[in-house]
């Protein structure tokens, strides 16, 4: 496993051609094939290390401290030591999280407005102590542009006994190699580049033969805008196959680095319980039971919209915190309206999807909550 220690993103590395595999159907009959690694002793806690924040203040002043009921992380006392923010340019930002420095792991990223300004991940690495994650912001034309986001750093090992639920995530380069991975099964995650903007992502071991938990991606590029999403699912016994597909701001097919997390029963960090209050859902045109989760036991409902509705009973707990990935196979893309609201003990949330021209539409998407508690 490679580390990425600075703020420089794997897309500006030299790309070798040579690893470039067609995206046919041959390959996914040899990726099933791959054998699942034997699970390795269980030597720490799922995740070791974690953080989120929710930038409440597009224009933040230097060292602003963000919505403190939407920030939370593993070290010790976030409350007396939070998350905090600063402006590099516009649309750029440092997000610093104490504490929690040290190699491995995935940041996302998710926009939090109405205007079709997107957001993604430049880079991440230690600070000092802790950890600085680089968020850059686009508007609908490619231009940067300032906007609230929320961002989430996650970093497990291990194989945790049960309680269950699977966790698994990945770090791919362009060229489909792997800077770093996790899979909570024990397996050897693996990224394969089809055509220009395309590749196919293996997580053995975890899910079963039909849709079952919370997908999420984003794009990591400093080179131009970029956005990534899961363009297809294939379920299986022996894993989960999925495709990714990323585009530039011109909503051309792209060669950039991306983030992938999987997690089935678990929140979108990696834990099982705690936390006890989180929830998923995916709306493909439907929504599939298996991708309609609350760990409450409530019943999610779901309202079609622009943006469309989520509310999720008996999970909203602060500090809390929300992610959104766009499904499909064209260049629009998915984020949220506007931030969550929380009443009764029930979460509600606004996802709101994009077409290529930046109008907004009714497009599938997927979407996580979680507390920290």
């Amino acid at each position: 496993m490679s580390v990425h220690a600075t703020l420089s993103p794997p897309g500006a590395s030299p790309r070798s051609r040579a690893r470039l595999v067609p995206l046919v159907l041959a390959l996914l009959a040899a990726l099933l094939a791959v054998a699942v690694p034997a699970a390795a002793p269980a030597h720490a806690a799922v995740p070791d290390r974690w953080g989120f924040a929710y930038l409440d203040n597009p224009a933040p002043p230097p060292g602003y401290v963000p919505d403190p009921s939407r920030q939370w992380g593993s070290w010790a006392s976030p409350a007396a030591n939070p998350v905090k923010v600063d402006q590099a340019a516009t649309g750029v930002y440092v997000v610093h999280f104490p504490l929690i420095g040290g190699a491995g792991g995935i940041a996302h990223a998710t926009a939090v407005n109405r205007t079709g300004t997107w957001c993604q991940i430049l880079g991440w690495g230690t600070a000092g102590s802790g950890l600085d994650v680089k968020v850059a912001c686009f508007n609908p034309a490619g231009a940067p542009a300032n906007s609230p986001f929320t961002v989430l750093f996650t970093s497990s090992s291990g194989t945790p006994a049960p309680p269950g639920g699977d966790h698994g995530y990945l770090y791919s380069l362009p060229s489909g190699s792997l800077v770093t991975q996790y899979n909570s099964a024990g397996g050897a995650n693996l990224s394969s580049h089809g055509s220009t903007g395309i590749w196919k992502a293996w997580l053995p071991g975890l899910g079963s033969t039909t849709e079952v938990g919370d997908v999420q991606v984003t794009a990591v590029d400093s080179a131009q805008g970029a956005r990534c999403k899961v363009s297809g699912w294939y379920p299986s016994s022996t894993g989960q196959t999925f495709l990714v597909a990323c585009f530039n701001a011109a909503n051309a097919p792209y060669d950039t680095a991306w983030t992938l997390s999987y997690s089935v029963k678990r929140a979108v960090h990696g834990p099982a319980y705690p936390p006890k209050s989180f929830g998923y859902l995916w709306y493909n045109g439907a929504v599939p039971a298996g991708t309609n989760f609350n760990s409450a036991g409530g019943s999610n409902t779901f309202s079609a919209g622009v943006p469309s509705a989520v509310l999720m009973p008996g999970v909203a707990v602060p500090s809390d915190h929300a992610q959104v990935t766009a499904y499909g196979s064209g260049p629009g893309w998915c984020h949220l309206a506007l931030p969550w609201t929380r009443s009764s003990g029930t979460v509600k949330l606004s996802p709101l999807c994009f077409n290529p021209g930046g109008s907004p539409v009714l497009a599938p998407f997927l979407l996580a909550y979680t507390s920290a508690f």
